[in-house]
């Protein structure tokens, strides 16, 4: 069901990123981070949009902490990637490339009871 490519093709890293990708942690941590500051506002009974200097260090702090993450645990799974990808270099004869099948041949015949 792999569309017939081997394991070291399915490791090869040849997605494509979005446009998207490098945004998504910084945008997303801004917004806890300015979130979360109103949040606290609003727990100690103050306006929400009070101290408006806390809400922007908020968003950039909480956003800069979501972006190290982010390249963190970019870089942990391209090295767990690479492990396999090394492995399964060293050892072809474990992964075999799997053969294509067709639903057909995959589910079973099907008889509603009613």
């Amino acid at each position: 069901m792999y569309g017939g490519k081997s394991p070291l093709e399915l490791l090869s890293g040849t997605t494509s990123k979005t446009w998207l990708h490098d945004k998504w942690a910084p945008g997303v941590g801004g917004l806890f981070g300015f979130l979360g500051a109103c949040y606290v506002n609003y727990g100690t009974g103050r306006p929400v949009f009070s101290g408006i200097q806390k809400h922007i260090s908020a968003a950039l702090a909480v956003g800069a902490f979501a972006t190290i993450v982010h390249k963190w645990s970019e870089a942990h799974f391209a090295e767990k990637d690479a492990t396999l990808r090394h492995y399964i270099e060293l050892h072809p004869e474990d992964f075999p490339t799997p053969e294509r099948k067709k639903y057909a041949d995959v589910l079973e015949y099907w008889q509603p009871i009613r």
